[in-house]
């Protein structure tokens, strides 16, 4: 691993919650914020990827959503039914949500209020994309360039998950240790698309460091609903004037590529990355490439602003 400080996780009060953040690089870089997706806690950003990142002269700060990890985990919203999903695509009711993505975007501005960061490069992957256009949106100021990685704009048009990957999402929680790691390999082969030896001998160990993190079933049902129930951001989207970049799986079988397409489409003047063979994960063989794709896009677009 990359030798880089590193300050260990804590515990710090955000949007009346409390956030468990780390983070890699020297405390007076320029931040760079990772959002994390559905029910993946902050440490599926790798420990040596995060180096990485840094070493570019970034303070590189990853965090455990609410719901997740061990941040607050909140109360409410029964698992999703498929009645409510057959509603939502039908009929485009949305399920009963106990909170939204814009909640989970102030979430985010909240614990940089709290390390004393005006604005930051945010990073989000997959729902922490979503979140992270939510701040784009709403609270421009906070983001200082945008990166959109393997997400969607909320466009009920765009083509629904594979059927294998969407049943993932619905598939029983494991009983213990040991079923969690067997799912949690299963889950990530099928999510990658392919053969990533390197990330499948690492599987073992990331499941073990989650499961020992703590889970919280309930809480990804949540993050689901509130994914659900965030309306499409397509038309706020053309509003928005940060310097984007738009990073895509051409092979993605739970957002599809189309999204990423949606996406850089939406937000004037974004760049779209259509990374060859990648599916709904970052595997380790493309970290050279996600990372150079951020660092230029940071590079060539990046406020100066404190």
């Amino acid at each position: 691993m990359i030798d880089c400080p590193y300050a260990p996780p804590q515990l710090v009060k955000s949007n009346g919650i409390d956030i468990c953040y780390d983070s890699f690089g020297l405390p007076d870089a320029e931040p760079l914020l990772l959002i994390m997706g559905l029910s993946a806690q902050m440490i599926l950003w790798d420990d040596e990827f995060c180096a990485q990142l840094a070493s570019h002269g970034f303070r590189v700060i990853r965090f455990d959503n609410r719901d997740v990890g061990q941040s607050t985990k909140l109360t409410g919203g029964k698992r999703i039914t498929l009645t409510e999903l057959l509603k939502l695509r039908f009929l485009g009711i949305p399920p009963y949500a106990p909170y939204t993505l814009r909640d989970m975007a102030n979430d985010t501005a909240g614990l940089m209020d709290a390390l004393n960061i005006r604005s930051a490069h945010i990073v989000g992957a997959s729902m922490g994309g979503m979140i992270a256009q939510e701040m784009a949106i709403h609270m421009p100021e906070r983001v200082r360039t945008l990166t959109s990685i393997m997400s969607s704009t909320g466009n009920p048009k765009l083509p629904q998950p594979k059927r294998e990957v969407a049943a993932l999402l619905m598939s029983s929680a494991p009983r213990n240790e040991q079923e969690y790691i067997t799912v949690f390999a299963r889950n990530w082969r099928v999510l990658r698309a392919g053969s990533f030896p390197e990330d499948e001998a690492k599987d073992r160990l990331r499941a073990k460091r989650c499961y020992a993190r703590g889970l919280s079933l309930e809480g990804a049902g949540r993050q689901l609903r509130a994914i659900l129930a965030s309306r499409s951001r397509v038309s706020a989207l053309r509003d928005v004037r940060i310097p984007t970049l738009v990073i895509h799986g051409a092979v993605d079988p739970l957002v599809r590529p189309e999204a990423g397409l949606d996406t850089a489409g939406a937000i004037p003047g974004a760049k779209l990355m259509m990374v060859d063979k990648m599916g709904h994960a970052i595997p380790i063989p493309m970290w050279p490439q996600i990372i150079e794709g951020i660092v230029d896009h940071i590079r060539s677009n990046s406020r100066q602003a404190a």
